[in-house]
């Protein structure tokens, strides 16, 4: 049997190039080799987004769509919506019973995204217990591994380590999960800093030409160039990164005229938003045909849910049978 890999991605707002590159992309070569389980973490966007939920409905279907359209199949891959099941948030309530305390406030990312969202009030139980909750969705599918960057490492060894004290107190249920490393690129956002929707510094895969056109516009290049004839520095220009990306073969000619003041930031610009728009158009060609059919989404998420309900399901009975509840 092929081992099993799962993974979620927050709906809370338009997906984007970074999530695309971060995680996407990833996913559409996953599915060719693993058992994949993909959902759309709407209960995990409640998190830090729960004082206006008015958009997360859409938010999710959306998702949906863009995961389709960049290349995940579903006759290769589950795909579904979190909160479509009840189990996942009975499993990570029988799972908090069970956390220690401090075993959540020593999560790296729990004072960074505090720092990182300053103005949200995240003094709340549920976002302390996030990690118990992302714990909960991949034990409750007792996946093999989980694909994450770096940064994400110490969520799955708390997830590895709720698994080992579950065990101990009430019998072996869960394997412990193994982190899948992943290489993801390093796409900043417009303003050079991490490209997240808090910061508002984002492309969304759904952004049409003109939008495309004007963020890139607004990108920071090289700050000591204030003239074309100033020399360049593309290793400090944002726009750099992205050509790197998009456009790796245009690298050495690119790097060489701009070093040399052949090349003016403006110019440089519009030519990258060219070749972004191309890059994007058989995504975004096939994401309006989607769009155009939302019964079709709605019947794979649907179809999604009924498999992983099979599983998850199976999961949560095993767990209750052990802490002798059933």
């Amino acid at each position: 049997m092929k081992k099993r890999v799962l993974s979620g991605i927050q709906p809370s707002g338009k997906l984007h190039l970074g999530n695309m590159i971060g995680a996407l992309n990833n996913w559409v070569n996953l599915q060719n080799e693993f058992d994949c389980f993909f959902f759309i973490a709407d209960l995990h966007a409640l998190t830090t987004s729960y004082a206006d939920t008015s958009g997360l409905k859409d938010f999710s279907f959306q998702a949906a769509i863009d995961m389709v359209s960049v290349g995940l199949d579903p006759d290769k891959c589950t795909m579904f919506r979190q909160s479509d099941l009840p189990e996942h948030s009975e499993m990570h309530l029988l799972l908090s019973m069970i956390v220690p305390l401090p075993w959540l406030e020593r999560v790296p990312t729990y004072k960074g995204q505090i720092d990182e969202l300053k103005g949200k009030d995240l003094g709340t139980y549920g976002f302390l217990g996030y990690p118990v909750l992302q714990a909960a969705d991949i034990l409750i599918y007792k996946a093999d591994f989980v694909p994450v960057g770096s940064d994400q490492l110490p969520h799955i060894e708390l997830t590895r380590e709720i698994a080992r004290r579950f065990n101990n107190l009430y019998g072996n249920v869960f394997p412990e999960p193994a982190a899948k490393l992943t290489q993801i690129p390093l796409l900043p956002g417009l303003d050079g800093r991490k490209m997240s929707k808090s910061y508002g510094n984002t492309i969304a895969i759904s952004d049409n030409k003109d939008t495309i056109r004007k963020k890139i516009e607004s990108m920071i290049t090289d700050p000591a160039r204030v003239k074309k004839i100033d020399q360049g520095h593309p290793d400090v220009c944002n726009v750099f990164s992205y050509y790197k990306i998009f456009a790796p073969q245009n690298i050495s000619a690119l790097e060489t005229k701009c070093k040399n003041a052949q090349l003016g930031c403006v110019e440089c610009k519009q030519a990258f938003s060219d070749i972004l728009i191309r890059f994007l158009s058989p995504i975004q060609e096939k994401r309006a045909d989607l769009a155009s059919n939302p019964e079709n989404i709605k019947k794979i998420l649907d179809l999604g849910s009924i498999k992983a309900k099979e599983s998850a399901g199976l999961t949560l009975e095993e767990t209750k049978k052990a802490m002798r509840l059933i």
